[in-house]
């Protein structure tokens, strides 16, 4: 990967210049899409256990309840391919009876009150081997879809005891009729499912989605769920000190040559790249980071400029990448308008987890 070329009167800390995500162009082949669909490395430890329940908000106990009890239901033979890889179990004896009940659970709440710790310690509960389990975003699944076709897709997923989808996306109908489809061929094979859900164009008030629009918008899998609601406030900012304030152009450039492994780039140089890179690829487009500096932080322009930045935030926060900005915090990345609009909940998430990352980012800084 190129790395920035040095600024004028630093002097490089590191033994290399920056990094620069603007560099980089990742290609992502389809069998590392496969193989990337287990939770992302923030939640690699994470389980039921660790999962701290706010005493004033009974649902997160109830919720970390049903769960671990959803996945104790999950042991035993797979219900079509007897716990190993296939496709409807031909050539096999005859499939045990796929058990009578939800096969899958819905997670409904708000930003930041840990369903995605929940989805992450449900699919590490579940009684399968790794390779039996699969966890991703609805955007990795959907390019899953892309890159091996729907029918491939389903013959790869249907020998699984489980699959998590983070974040499903329903303001796009055209996909989430594919997924709602894929989704409806894997339950016919046995599979279990889990799901998070983001809101709807218009569904406003206090960053909620009512689990009935879920379940209206896959329809033909309402059945199949039962629906978690998950109340409380955002978790990365009970009781933690305000984020840092946004540091001068000068600190951000000391520390991202100061700081092996650190990108550095200029933000709007950043956002127009975001265009050229498909948002299934922002993961890999932060392969090897140990930072992410960033200067000349502004407001996102447009809409689609911002929904960008959302999943790079999110791929960012997943891999617990520290963020170091100058310019403007990060709670004014987002206009007025974005913020009373159908995507409000997806811009306070990105604003919940880049102010996290700015926190782990602080000492960073020169001279700290």
């Amino acid at each position: 990967m190129s790395s920035s070329p040095s600024a004028p009167g630093i002097d490089p800390i590191a033994d290399a210049a920056p990094l620069s995500l603007c560099a980089r162009a990742p290609h992502v082949p389809a069998d590392r899409l496969v193989a990337e669909m287990v939770p992302p490395p923030r939640f690699d430890s994470v389980r039921f256990s660790t999962y701290i329940p706010d005493p004033n908000q009974p649902s997160q106990t109830e919720a970390v309840r049903v769960l671990d009890g959803f996945a104790g239901g999950l042991g035993g033979a797979h219900a079509v391919g007897g716990g190993k890889r296939g496709f409807f179990g031909f050539g096999r004896a005859k499939a045990p009876k796929i058990p009578a009940g939800p096969r899958g659970v819905y997670l409904d709440g708000g930003y930041g009150v840990g369903k995605t710790h929940l989805l992450a310690s449900l699919w590490h509960a579940t009684p399968a081997e790794p390779a039996l389990k699969a966890f991703g975003t609805f955007v990795e699944l959907t390019n899953l879809v892309g890159a091996l076709g729907f029918q491939q897709t389903v013959q790869t997923l249907s020998g699984h005891r489980l699959l998590c989808i983070d974040e499903f996306e329903l303001d796009d109908p055209g996909d989430t009729v594919l997924v709602s489809t894929l989704l409806g061929k894997l339950v016919d094979a046995g599979v279990a499912l889990a799901a998070t859900s983001n809101t709807l164009p218009g569904k406003l008030g206090e960053g909620r989605f009512a689990a009935a629009d879920f379940l209206r918008e896959i329809q033909g899998l309402s059945a199949h769920f039962h629906a978690l609601r998950i109340d409380g406030e955002d978790y990365r900012h009970r009781g933690l000190p305000a984020a840092p304030a946004p540091f001068s152009e000068e600190q951000v450039t000391k520390a991202a040559y100061a700081t092996a492994g650190a990108s550095l780039d200029d933000f709007p140089h950043l956002l127009d790249h975001l265009a050229k890179v498909h948002p299934s690829r922002y993961g890999a487009l932060t392969d090897g980071l140990k930072a992410v500096c960033l200067t000349d932080v502004r407001p996102v322009p447009d809409q689609s400029t911002a929904l960008r930045l959302v999943v790079l935030a999110d791929r960012l926060y997943d891999r617990e990448v520290p963020v170091l900005a100058a310019g403007l915090p990060f709670d004014r990345l987002f206009s007025e308008e974005m913020l009373n609009g159908g995507y409000r909940k997806k811009y306070f998430r990105a604003i919940s987890r880049l102010t996290a990352l700015a926190r782990d980012g602080k000492g960073l800084a020169a001279g700290d």
